[in-house]
């Protein structure tokens, strides 16, 4: 059955796209278009003519497994140049999402109606490259250059009801009515002149005012620090006002080609179908009957149990939440709701959707409260006794058939796990600080935790909104695993004579939001730390003694304004010259190269060690935790990848120039030049 249908409604041909799951503008579905404009237009009896899809949404984007192969049939500027050039009016259906092609489909069509729950974006950005069908150009002559430049430059899709406010689409129909809505709006256009999206002059703006670029990148310098595409973008955005519309589309092709085969958006393409893979579990039928998880508990009302709760609240999963004292019971529940009455103020919820969480979480000060729970989360002290002492009063209240998990980020799950009797229901739901906020949920698997219940845990994070990857039981998992061995390196270059703020900087400079020692101030140099002032074995312990206990004191490595501004402390620079004095560290100049390979080849080596220890299913999944979990820059694809585009060769050179071990992996795949990923 072919992919692109089309039907007379007395003198209207509609077109319409059938191609799942999202009606991507695959060679079959660009071709069925170029058909059937051609058809309307050898047609003396039609006079206008409607796209739209069938199935779920519009047109959601181009068919990204085409990438990088040969073009086959049309291509989708040939196909849109063939539509907006037809005499007689074509209007756009749009229900679902309209997004990358599909927002260009909409773009070339001579008028656009969609239904009220309808979204419309330029997504492209997202994979490290702008619109490459003239989307750049006809979006600004539609509806002006400082309306275009949000949607082009960040790639975050507008409602319906904003693009027919901007002028992008020109009716908002009945939800259900959108078929017959559109042949009445198409049949209203017949006999007048079509207005095509090339010939638009909204994009006059940006020569007015010229200023609307620079305003822009420096309203958006820090979402965008690194990426190579927005900028592209923005340049594409100005090009429609600067350039005729013929300039503007080679200005735009030019842009886009060098995004393509830049090593950014193969990093950023490579992420995008690594968080997929990451969802699958090798050996698993994806058809496995799940646990159904109508009532989870929390065992733990702090930070961080608060914070897991707010998850599964705010996806309408109710919650009983127990704490042993009743002071910390009302503290962690009033830290939920103003949290949640925080993301009101700024708009991201409702008063009543505040209300609706709220209602469904119940407070509690006995276990027994928890034995009609579906998923039980131990959100307590991390400390191995303690977890024990939890599990095996859980295993005794929490009903059968339910799961027992741990949030812890670094023990053993088997040995928790072998205090219950029932080892198959547990795991460790990692969940990271702050546990609200972060996208990511390392999912630990331990050695006798059941296939259901693995892939239950992974269906869940998708429906609170996370991005799940699966670690072996190893000490730190896969993340926190990779951080120790950068964390060592650091604090030894200090010592050999590398100043802290400039191991910081290199990491900056990278693309991570923050450094090692700027998150230690930011964690609390205190934690964990033996709070003996006389005890002083570690530079850590010499901080702590100091009063230096990071951010919330107002000093740590660095000294804080009280904007949290930081600068370097000559107390802890003396302390660390004291430090490497006493330790009879020679000290020396260590360039920014040496600081950036000792910081980030042992990673990747830690890495190759996962691998091949069965720690992580793919190369991939390092990456994703990595990303999601550490701020580690998306526009390289995560450590692995990365690894990938500089050379495992390289690395290797690397880690033996500084003394430093080589995995057997990674060794072996340096030596026969293959990569971690494909």
């Amino acid at each position: 059955m072919s992919v692109v249908t089309t039907e007379k409604q007395d003198n209207v041909l509609v077109i319409i796209a059938d191609n799942p799951p999202v009606n991507a503008l695959g060679s079959a579905v660009r071709q069925g278009l170029v058909d059937g404009i051609d058809q309307a237009l050898s047609d003396d009896d039609i006079e206008a003519v409607i796209i739209r899809c069938d199935g779920r949404t519009f047109f959601a984007g181009a068919d990204i497994t085409e990438f990088g192969k040969p073009m086959k049939g049309p291509s989708l500027a040939d196909a849109l140049d063939q539509l907006e050039a037809s005499n007689k009016p074509v209007v756009a259906a749009i229900h679902g999402t309209a997004l990358g092609g599909g927002c260009e489909v909409a773009l070339a069509c001579h008028y656009r109606v969609a239904v009220p729950s309808a979204k419309i974006g330029l997504p492209e950005v997202k994979l490290g490259l702008i619109p490459g069908a003239a989307g750049t150009q006809r979006l600004p002559r539609v509806v002006g250059a400082e309306a275009a430049l949000p949607m082009v430059v960040t790639g975050n899709p507008i409602s319906a009801t904003k693009a027919h406010a901007i002028g992008l689409v020109d009716k908002i129909v009945g939800e259900d009515s959108l078929a017959d809505d559109a042949i009445a709006f198409a049949r209203e256009q017949i006999g007048k002149p079509v207005p095509r999206s090339s010939e638009g002059t909204a994009n006059r703006d940006g020569i007015e005012n010229p200023a609307i670029f620079d305003e822009f990148r420096q309203k958006n310098a820090r979402k965008l620090r690194g990426f190579e595409a927005p900028e592209a973008a923005i340049q594409a955005v100005k090009a429609a006002g600067e350039m005729s519309y013929a300039e503007g589309v080679k200005k735009e092709r030019e842009l886009f080609t060098r995004l393509m085969t830049g090593t950014q958006s193969a990093a950023m393409r490579h992420y995008f179908f690594a968080e997929r893979a990451a969802n699958k579990i090798d050996g698993i039928d994806p058809k496995i009957d799940l646990i159904p998880i109508n009532k989870v508990g929390i065992l733990g009302a702090g930070t961080m149990g608060g914070g897991i709760a707010m998850n599964f609240l705010s996806a309408g999963i109710p919650v009983t939440i127990v704490e042993l004292k009743e002071d910390a019971l009302d503290r962690g529940v009033g830290v939920i709701r103003k949290n949640y009455e925080n993301t009101a103020k700024r708009g991201r919820m409702t008063e009543q959707q505040v209300e609706d969480a709220i209602a469904i979480l119940t407070p509690s000060l006995s276990y027994d409260d928890l034995a009609d729970c579906d998923l039980v989360i131990e959100a307590v002290f991390e400390n191995m006794d303690v977890k024990k002492q939890v599990f095996s009063k859980l295993d005794a209240i929490v009903k059968q058939g339910a799961i027992l998990a741990s949030n812890t980020s670094y023990l053993n799950i088997d040995e928790i796990a072998a205090v219950t009797k029932r080892p198959e229901y547990v795991l460790g739901l990692h969940f990271f600080s702050p546990a609200n906020v972060m996208k990511l949920l390392e999912i630990v698997r331990g050695e006798k935790t059941a296939d259901d219940v693995l892939m239950t845990a992974m269906k869940l994070s998708k429906k609170i909104g996370k991005v799940a990857a699966v670690s072996g039981v190893c000490p730190g998992f896969i993340g926190n695993r990779m951080l120790s061995p950068r964390q060592e390196q650091a604090n030894q270059m200090i010592m050999e004579g590398a100043n802290y703020w400039e191991v910081d900087d290199v990491l900056l400079e990278f693309g991570f939001p923050m450094g090692p020692f700027q998150m230690s101030d930011l964690a609390g140099v205190d934690i964990g730390w033996h709070r003996d002032p006389k005890r002083i074995e570690t530079l850590r312990d010499a901080l702590c003694a100091a009063g230096r206990w990071g951010q919330k004191v107002g000093k740590g490595f660095y000294d804080y304004d009280e904007a949290r501004n930081r600068t370097p402390s000559d107390e802890v620079k003396q302390i660390i010259a004291e430090f490497a004095a006493r330790a009879g560290k020679e000290q020396r100049a260590i360039s920014k190269e040496e600081i950036r390979e000792r910081l980030l080849y042992p990673m990747v080596n830690e890495g190759a060690k996962i691998l091949q220890e069965g720690m992580a299913q793919r190369a991939s999944d390092i990456d994703v935790v990595w990303i999601n979990g550490y701020g580690w820059p998306l526009y390289t694809g995560g450590p692995m990848f990365w690894a990938d585009t500089i050379g495992l060769d390289t690395v290797v050179a690397g880690l033996e120039q500084h003394g430093l071990p080589v995995a057997e992996l990674l060794r072996d795949k340096a030596s026969k030049g293959e990569k971690f990923n494909g």
